[in-house]
């Protein structure tokens, strides 16, 4: 019997400004929150096994460090990726995010065997959502 290989978790912490508006998002775009891991200051998104947003309140997350919070409204802080089964899987998140209320961002990219687009959400954070042809990955 073999011990199966660990697998590591990332956990993205976002400063958001209405925490109860952005669980609201991000749980109509299909997302759970575990409730384990949230209160008035937190909001533990689950995206999948491995992969959890914290949605932090800006006060909270600034007891995390001594660098100013990033003004999402003129900076780029970080572009958060996400995979996604098909083409129309990415449309299908992506319009979900802006009929809820995220943004546009960037320019839709089809390469043919990679299409991805991207969105702000509420606090001018940017995921963007690529699906890759499994084919076209190299072994």
């Amino acid at each position: 019997m073999t011990t199966p290989a660990y697998q590591q978790m990332i956990f993205v912490n976002l400063p958001v400004n209405d925490l109860a508006a952005s669980k609201k998002f991000f749980t109509e775009l299909g997302y759970t929150i575990n409730p384990q891991f949230s209160d008035d200051n937190a909001a533990s998104v689950v995206i999948s096994d491995t992969i959890v947003a914290m949605l932090l309140t800006k006060p909270f997350y600034s007891t995390f460090t001594k660098k100013e919070i990033a003004d999402t409204a003129t900076t780029s802080e970080v572009l958060i990726a996400l995979s996604a089964p098909s083409r129309e899987k990415v449309d299908e998140l992506v319009d979900r995010a802006l009929a809820l209320g995220g943004s546009p961002s960037g320019d839709t990219q089809d390469l043919g065997f990679m299409y991805g687009r991207s969105f702000d959400d509420l606090d001018g954070h940017t995921w963007e959502v690529v699906w890759m042809d499994p084919s076209a990955v190299g072994s």
